[in-house]
């Protein structure tokens, strides 16, 4: 893989030097490569992502999955037709483009438990 000449890359009103920092700056942090790696497999109603993640607090798991929906990688849907309210979410079809970036980084982590682990 070739490396990248000096620029600035632009999206989202954020710079990023290049595109690892960009890929980081979108799915970095503690939960968001998480949430979505839930997501990866079935649309997860918001306790149920709780309770995959029990560590993360109510409001930290609100804003990293504002913070998703707001790059758009993960869509929200309301279904108000009965109370109680049902909000699900799922990957957007740009959210999916990160599959294969996220199942590497959960193999490589296997791979380290499975290697390097003492």
């Amino acid at each position: 893989m070739e490396k990248q000449e000096a620029k600035t890359l632009k999206f989202r009103n954020s710079e990023y030097p290049c595109c690892t920092s960009l890929t980081m700056g979108i799915i970095g942090g503690k939960w968001k490569a998480v949430i979505l790696f839930y997501l990866m497999d079935k649309n997860l109603r918001y306790n149920e992502l709780r309770k995959s993640m029990p560590t993360v607090t109510e409001r930290t798991l609100s804003l990293q999955l504002k913070a998703l929906e707001e790059d758009g990688l993960i869509k929200r849907k309301v279904y108000t037709s009965k109370p109680p309210l049902k909000v699900e979410y799922s990957l957007t079809d740009f959210g999916k483009t990160l599959i294969p970036v996220i199942q590497s980084i959960a193999d490589w982590g296997d791979f380290v438990i499975e290697n390097y682990s003492k």
